[in-house]
């Protein structure tokens, strides 16, 4: 995993700040996301129609304020080195989170668990393109886990729902997780700070182009649409894919809204179920309910975190799952990798174990021991002397 993470990271980095053109034919360029990202957000605030003229704008309104601090007010070239350093500084917020929530103890378990996010394929390949989800993450999960605290007042939601308000900007990451800040905090205050949050910044992004609501709401449902149809350069397998490839393009909206209420529903009937168990389920949902591409599986360390705590517990099913996560995730991955048709049975056997997952986690969401997850150790309150189990014990080691 170290050798891994060393190699890959080390690619990817360059590919960032440094790489243009594409190393091997089926590489994309360095800061390929980035660049268009920056294009957009530039676009939009000089007044530009950029759903009706640009085929890469697939984000929301709200999208491009969000990003405005990062790349709104520089040239392309320093804003890839802006990137560059605050997704070192959002790596390491990862790495932190899921040390100090997976009960992890010990040189090796430390090691191990501080290695996943920067050995598998995902977060190199976000890293490289200049995509948003290891900047997003810590900022998602950070907010939820406050959440968690109790007792909590105006100071704590009013910081959680901002960044998950800043998770956001990639709606499609975000959205199964907003079950969480409606039903985990027993408060509806959390999730109206974020409507309210994410409501005036969508109203304040709307200021700048030449374009009523209905006709971007309009051409953003087209782009997608038209995204889904694609198979090819870094596609995954996710419900818009498998419909687009049915010819069922009509179904893809009402098909994820289905997915989406259907995971609020069974959040909202497992609410005391052990946090990180929720959190995995949500993770997995998100990189399937809607379209995905394989930088975003960096959401899969959710999962594997939960497995993880599982296995500390004595889950012998969980440690299997949770070592084939890590083979099939591991750099540089498969999808490019192997030549076709292996990479075609590398995508499958990924979707067969995270579906595999997903059903062990709903299943094991009523067992265990454990209070509700409010009453956990919270990232923000500074006490307990390690997370563990949701009712704040101690895990025990795995024998070494």
């Amino acid at each position: 995993m170290a050798i891994a993470a060393l190699v890959w990271l080390a690619y990817q980095f360059w590919r960032l700040l440094l790489g243009d053109a594409p190393i091997w034919p089926t590489s994309p360029s360095g800061a390929i996301d980035l660049k268009l990202m920056h294009q957009l957000v530039h676009e939009w605030f000089a007044g530009r129609r950029v759903y009706g003229e640009l085929k890469t704008a697939v984000y929301p309104p709200a999208t491009y304020v969000l990003l405005w601090p990062l790349m709104g007010w520089l040239d392309v070239g320093p804003a890839r080195w802006l990137w560059g350093l605050t997704t070192v500084i959002a790596l390491g917020a990862i790495i932190y989170l899921l040390l100090r929530e997976s009960g992890a103890e010990g040189r090796l378990e430390r090691a191990f668990v501080a290695l996943l996010p920067c050995s598998i394929y995902a977060t190199g390949a976000a890293i490289g393109n200049g995509q948003l989800i290891v900047h997003l993450l810590p900022m998602l999960l950070g907010g939820i886990l406050l959440l968690r605290r109790e007792p909590r007042g105006w100071r704590e939601d009013l910081i959680a729902s901002g960044l998950i308000v800043v998770a956001m900007a990639k709606p499609q990451i975000a959205a199964p997780f907003l079950w969480l800040v409606l039903f985990l905090p027993r408060s509806w205050r959390p999730a109206l700070l974020v409507g309210i949050g994410y409501g005036l910044l969508t109203l304040f992004a709307l200021y700048f182009p030449e374009a009523t609501l209905g006709e971007m709401i309009h051409a953003l449902r087209s782009r997608n649409a038209a995204f889904a149809v694609v198979s090819g350069h870094g596609n995954a397998s996710n419900l818009h894919v498998w419909l687009g490839s049915l010819g069922l393009l009509t179904w893809i909206f009402p098909a994820s809204l289905l997915v989406w209420l259907v995971l609020g529903f069974w959040i909202h009937r497992h609410r005391d179920a052990d946090l990180w168990v929720l959190l995995g389920v949500a993770a997995i949902v998100a990189c399937f309910w809607t379209y995905h591409r394989w930088y975003d599986d960096v959401l899969l360390l959710l999962p594997m975190v939960a497995l993880f705590r599982m296995a500390k517990r004595g889950s012998a099913a969980a440690g299997v799952l949770l070592g084939a996560a890590v083979l099939l995730s591991l750099a540089p991955g498969g999808l490019f990798l192997l030549p076709p048709p292996l990479n075609t049975v590398y995508v499958v056997g990924q979707t067969v174990l995270w579906m595999t997952t997903l059903v062990f986690l709903i299943t094991s969401s009523g067992r265990g021991a454990g209070s509700r997850p409010g009453h956990a150790a919270s990232i923000a309150s500074g006490s307990g002397s390690h997370p563990g189990d949701g009712d704040g014990t101690r895990v025990p080691a795995l024998p070494q």
